[in-house]
């Protein structure tokens, strides 16, 4: 029993791991392929769309364009994202998502590439600006049906064309021209960040404990799972060996003059054991998922709503 509830915690821990995880959305998966996507220079890149190879690679560069565009504060801009989302109960739900963007390129050296703006969704990981009023606040921009006190949030995301970026897809020709450019492809994302790969991992997080959850659920579950199988097999060595032991050397037990006594003769004249049930084992462990899972869910929510609080918190500081 003892090995069997050290795997059946580890593995426990895992799928907390596992679905902490999943909490995480898209945002999960371009954190993964932000960290694991093999670099190459951007002349590589072209040379691999060039031959007809498809491979999802990563770039690095600045970028560049012929006719970036002003924000508010006279910066040039290539890319700017603009979303409306509205509080819909514990969550938000997203109403408008409007972009502008003009045709920009990673430099390297004397290598260019350029990137499939269209092709960018949740790939794009950059510092967003985030404001919070009421949809009554926005105007005509609100949809008709929403609430006018309803919380809304403005959040802009931006690419300016005096940044450096590293860029994950897939490098393809396109046009009649045969430009070269970076794309989504494979069954994987475009992504794009101008911020250095730890600074990304943050931002997808969203200041969130909950790596931290992860890294401690992987290792303890890891832990327990060899733990447990280790005292499993060192068991089942030391009974190979007694049987062994048994086998060359055979022993005679003389008969007990005292009569037997009810109860489970394995435990020394007390009731059945937990021997030979599986069934309470196996609930046990059940148990052990079930309030896992639970707590786990209601850490992430309040984690969340934790993160939303210190982000108005920042927004009121910054707007004073």
């Amino acid at each position: 029993m003892g090995p069997l509830l050290l795997v059946a915690a580890g593995v426990v821990a895992l799928i907390a791991a596992f679905v902490t995880l999943r909490s995480f959305g898209p945002r999960y998966r371009v954190g993964r392929l932000l960290a694991a996507t093999p670099a190459v220079t951007v002349a590589q890149a072209r040379q691999l769309a060039e031959s007809g190879l498809a491979d999802y690679v990563r770039v690095n560069g600045r970028i560049d364009a012929e006719d970036p565009f002003e924000d508010a504060d006279h910066r040039p801009l290539v890319l700017r994202r603009t979303r409306f989302i509205a509080r819909s109960g514990r969550g938000w739900t997203p109403f408008e998502d409007s972009r502008e963007t003009v045709p920009f390129e990673i430099h390297e050296g004397l290598d260019t590439i350029g990137i499939d703006t269209a092709a960018l969704d949740d790939g794009l990981v950059v510092i967003a600006r985030e404001s919070e009023g009421l949809a009554g606040d926005i105007g005509e921009r609100a949809p008709a049906d929403l609430d006018p006190s309803t919380p809304v949030r403005a959040i802009i995301e931006q690419v300016s064309a005096v940044d450096h970026a590293i860029v994950i897809g897939v490098p393809a020709t396109s046009g009649e021209d045969g430009t070269v450019a970076m794309t989504a492809g494979l069954g994987r994302p475009l992504i794009l960040t101008t911020l250095e790969t730890d600074e990304a991992m943050r931002i997808l997080a969203r200041g969130s404990n909950r790596p931290r959850f992860v890294a401690a659920c992987l290792v303890a579950g890891a832990a327990l799972i060899v733990a447990g199988l280790a005292w499993a097999g060192a068991g089942a060595l030391g009974e190979a060996i007694a049987f062994v032991g048994r086998a060359i050397v055979p022993v005679a037990l003389a008969a007990s003059p005292s009569p037997a006594v009810g109860g489970d003769p394995r435990s020394s004249g007390e009731g059945p054991g937990l021997v030979g049930e599986p069934g309470i084992a196996i609930l046990v462990v059940a148990v052990i998922a079930i309030t896992s899972i639970i707590v786990t869910t209601a850490w992430i929510r309040l984690t969340d709503d934790r993160s939303a609080e210190e982000r108005q918190s920042a927004n009121a500081r910054r707007s004073r």
